[in-house]
């Protein structure tokens, strides 16, 4: 049994590795936020400490560490994008492995940074790149290595995800904390297009805002246009059923890929294979991480220049 502490138990993400941690048969010891809404901790660890600041969280562990011998194996970090780094150098500091959301930082050089100190620490970071791991996308990664075709594939990605007008008020409609749009929603399938369609050749960028960004992304085995979205209205723009939140679609060739399902007990199974020793690591989260920032901060071409959809 490895004992874990997790920072940001209270947000939107926590409850996902509150689920990893018990099922692979850990323990929580401690847990962190500046929120007190953490009831979802009966559900999982109860008998836990949970604290709101960080010098009682970090003399909690250190005095438990001296007086009991109990050391901490990993800090799982679900805080606010622009605290990642400093989180994972924390866990680093503390003795403990980091297990890190998505996205791992928001500027390269902060990967950099972390790749020095992780040089300089007996323990490892690991991110959490689920989508690496959906039994679809696997098959399609393994479709692709398998067929040699001479062409690229031309594919469309279309993700909306509609939020309300807390987001906007949150660190999450906040781009200096959040990355935006790209960051929050866009690094899932970046890093997923990479993994699968090797190397990035090209990019372009048609529309960026505080909802929706699209642009078009240019692999080593595939042309990509992409879509995202937090809008309701780009939703119903596509969707007719009023009740559905969501809509995620991925064609290949003109080929739907359906990976609709599939999402329940990723982040268990991204668990079970960082405690074997085959998580996802820096290195593993850096293509991923320069895509993004350069979509990010890409000058905008007109749509009329280059593919584009929707």
């Amino acid at each position: 049994m490895k004992n874990f502490a997790l920072f940001g138990v209270a947000g939107f993400v926590a409850p996902r590795h509150l689920e990893a941690i018990k099922e692979t048969g850990n323990n929580l010891i401690a847990s962190l936020d500046k929120s007190d809404s953490v009831g979802v901790l009966d559900h999982y660890f109860p008998e836990s400490k949970f604290f709101l600041e960080y010098e009682r969280f970090d003399r909690f562990i250190e005095k438990t560490k001296r007086r009991e011998g109990l050391q901490l194996d990993y800090l799982s970090i679900c805080t606010p994008n622009y605290l990642h780094d400093s989180h994972i150098r924390t866990a680093l500091r503390l003795g403990a492995n980091a297990i890190c959301e998505k996205p791992l930082v928001l500027n390269p050089w902060n990967l950099e940074a972390l790749e020095a100190i992780e040089k300089e620490s007996v323990n490892s970071v690991n991110t959490i790149l689920q989508l690496r791991l959906h039994p679809e996308i696997k098959k399609l990664k393994e479709r692709v290595e398998k067929e040699s075709v001479k062409e690229k594939y031309d594919v469309d990605l279309t993700y909306i995800t509609s939020r309300g007008n807390w987001y906007s008020i949150s660190w999450k409609g906040d781009d200096a904390k959040s990355g935006g749009v790209i960051a929050n929603i866009g690094i899932h399938f970046f890093d997923m297009l990479g993994w699968v369609f090797g190397g990035l050749q090209d990019t372009y960028v048609h529309h960026r805002d505080d909802k929706t960004a699209a642009g078009y992304l240019e692999f080593e085995k595939a042309r990509v246009r992409w879509f995202l979205s937090i809008d309701k209205d780009n939703l119903s723009s596509v969707i007719k059923n009023k009740t559905t939140k969501m809509y995620r679609s991925i064609t290949i060739n003109g080929e739907e890929i359906d990976f609709s399902k599939g999402f329940e007990k990723l982040h268990v199974k991204s668990y079970q294979e960082i405690l074997q020793g085959n998580g996802f690591t820096l290195q593993d989260a850096k293509a991923s991480i320069e895509l993004m920032y350069k979509v990010r901060n890409e000058q905008i071409i007109d749509k009329r220049e280059k593919h584009f959809l929707l």
